[in-house]
């Protein structure tokens, strides 16, 4: 384990003791952290995200540490906030025997003893509010997330090189539906106002860049 607050420390290794967990090493540093996981081999490890020296993002990056070199010990982030690259990053690739918590949830010890043991057992274990901005940072890197099933169909249809009377053929409805439909997704794909002839090429690219 580490965390910097020699309080906080002391009471989850006391909690984690009290319900089964065997803690071999709780230290206030990352780099101290590393050493302790290269010599006791743990099966999970907990970090806080902000520790000395800098109080940035030491103890977060040293979990992505333990993550790569590491693959087998399950790795859980405990956090006064959600910090979303860091979050993403530890996900990537396996989903598995992870958990980012946010420091208020301990509050409540049983969903915390369970958050712990389920990633223990290879689970993920993720704070709703981690969730929560995550969802939303993956709906603001895809924009096309934003869009109706119908606005979709239409972007689709362009991409294909039809014009908007050819795209109502397809669809089966009026021009004055599509034309509704590509308004909405300029505004929703925040393209600049300019002619409609080159916002459609714009519109187009980006299908392209975020559709297989």
């Amino acid at each position: 384990m580490a965390e910097d607050s020699v309080l906080l420390r002391e009471g989850l290794v006391r909690l984690l003791s009290e319900n089964g967990f065997d803690v071999v090493a709780a230290v206030g540093d990352a780099e101290t952290f590393l050493a302790a996981v290269a010599q006791h081999a743990p099966d999970m490890v907990l970090t806080d995200v902000r520790m000395p020296p800098t109080f940035t993002d030491e103890g977060v990056r040293a979990a992505l540490v333990v993550r790569e070199q590491y693959p087998d010990v399950a790795v859980v982030v405990l956090s006064q906030y959600v910090e979303e690259n860091y979050a993403s990053e530890l996900l990537a690739g396996r989903a598995k025997g992870v958990g980012y918590l946010l420091k208020d949830r301990v509050a409540d010890v049983a969903d915390f003893v369970e958050a712990m043991q389920r990633v223990a057992s290879g689970g993920t274990a993720l704070d709703p509010e981690v969730v929560s901005q995550l969802f939303a940072r993956a709906r603001r890197a895809d924009p096309l997330s934003t869009l109706t099933p119908r606005e979709h169909d239409v972007l689709r249809l362009m991409a294909e090189g039809r014009s908007n009377s050819g795209i109502a053929a397809a669809m089966f409805v009026t021009e004055g539906a599509v034309e509704k439909h590509v308004s909405n997704l300029f505004t929703k794909l925040d393209l600049p106002q300019a002619g409609d002839d080159h916002r459609r090429v714009l519109a187009v690219l980006r299908y392209l860049e975020h559709v297989d």
